[in-house]
């Protein structure tokens, strides 16, 4: 007989959306605004390419997207858990609406990339908020399948998004994809305003002033295990990443000839992928020491990478980039779940903010190392490079991670470093 356990679990992992009706709202928001965000991530990338045709332009387009987080990461992190949650997440959603309706209007290459940053201090803002208050709104048996099925879906929308961005900025330009997005934000403003404000937020952080409250997320994060884990290994992997993402359209356009349809198709190749590994690991972390599911998803993201390497065309190279992402998906759910199980509610906003600050600064490092090997040596040897930097990234996370459990059913108490 057929055995129907993951047929089950996989049922089990949805059904959370049914049963958590404010999770419910959260989903489809992201849905939404995941799809839109994803359109527009090639139009903005072709955009600038097209105007410039510089491998430095697109490493600062990129920049800027992320470096606000960094800023929110590293100076504000301690408003996340001060700040209503929601409101917090709506404000971000409305400001980024209007970035895209303007978007449409510039005439340089330089204007995209500032409104580009306006956008990206709204998303430095508005995940850590969602991720801190989304463990608030299923039971905690729910959580790792809460996860799954969340990034799951955004992850999903990366193999759909791309491929219709690539298509419909080849045949209409940057400017519709742009209003899409401005569209999606305002349907994910409208959906989160549903969801109480108190249930995104159980504990209100109590302040000992801005700077003590900086050393304290700061000091939390590198004396708790799991914390630490994510905060030092993910770091090392964002360098890789962010080289590979520099150099994708590069890959694409250059090396396979493939066009902007060929950057699409990476692009949702590796959501494809983070779709597959998020889904498939959220049944099981439950199951298998995280350790192993965590070194092992980056491992074989280092793999991935590494064919699409070497790949004679685009279409090898698109079957490899679902093999990385199947990894990087793995990788990020351990990422989440590591956070929101090692801290608890009144921590976890700056929690989750410093961690992505400190990824961002490497990530940073990586964009602007990749612009300038993309150059020099071109972007089969920046994406050979980084497969092996994400192999090592692997191991880190495999030997920090051991011992640590899958689920902490109490506060995590730090430990001595």
């Amino acid at each position: 007989m057929t055995d129907l356990g993951g047929v089950n679990g996989l049922r089990r992992q949805l059904g959370v959306i049914r049963r958590a009706p404010s999770y419910r709202l959260l989903f489809f928001a992201a849905i939404g605004s995941t799809l839109g965000t994803l359109l527009a991530a090639v139009a903005l990338v072709v955009d600038v390419k097209d105007r410039t045709d510089s491998g430095p332009w697109v490493s600062t387009l990129f920049i800027v997207e992320f470096l606000p987080a960094v800023a929110v990461g590293l100076f504000f992190a301690p408003l996340l858990d001060r700040l209503s949650r929601r409101a917090t997440m709506i404000t971000a959603d409305l400001v980024r609406a209007a970035v895209f309706c303007v978007l449409p209007f510039t005439h340089s290459a330089s204007q995209v990339v500032a409104l580009a940053g306006v956008a990206g201090l709204a998303t430095g803002f508005f995940r850590p908020a969602a991720y801190a208050g989304l463990p608030n709104l299923v039971p905690e048996e729910d959580l790792a399948a809460a996860n799954s099925v969340l990034q799951t879906a955004e992850n999903a929308s990366w193999t759909v998004g791309p491929v219709l961005g690539g298509v419909l900025v080849a045949a209409t330009g940057p400017h519709t994809a742009y209003w899409i997005n401005a569209a999606s934000f305002a349907l994910s403003a409208a959906l989160l305003s549903g969801i109480p404000a108190r249930l995104l937020q159980v504990a209100i952080g109590q302040t000992h002033g801005h700077v003590r409250d900086l050393r304290e997320a700061l000091s939390f994060v590198v004396h708790s295990r799991p914390l630490r884990t994510v905060l030092v290994a993910w770091t090392v992997a964002m360098l890789a990443i962010a080289a590979i993402n520099t150099t994708e359209v590069f890959l694409a356009k250059d090396t396979f000839s493939a066009g902007d349809f060929g950057y699409g198709l990476l692009f949702g190749s590796i959501g494809l992928g983070l779709a597959v590994g998020s889904l498939g690991a959220g049944a099981l972390v439950e199951r298998r020491p995280v350790a192993f599911v965590y070194g092992g998803g980056i491992l074989l993201n280092a793999v991935g990478f590494g064919i699409a390497a070497i790949a004679p065309n685009v279409w090898v190279a698109a079957g490899s980039c679902v093999l990385g992402g199947i990894g990087n998906g793995a990788a990020v759910l351990c990422n989440t779940l590591l956070v929101q199980r090692g801290a608890p509610d009144a921590l976890r906003g700056r929690a989750f903010t410093v961690i992505m600050g400190v990824n961002y600064v490497a990530f940073g490092g990586g964009f602007v190392a990749g612009g300038l090997l993309n150059d020099t040596y071109g972007p089969r040897w920046v994406w050979g490079g980084s497969a092996i930097l994400l192999g090592l990234s692997g191991l880190v996370a495999y030997a920090m991670a051991r011992g640590v459990p899958s689920s902490l059913t109490a506060e995590p108490e730090p430990e001595p470093v």
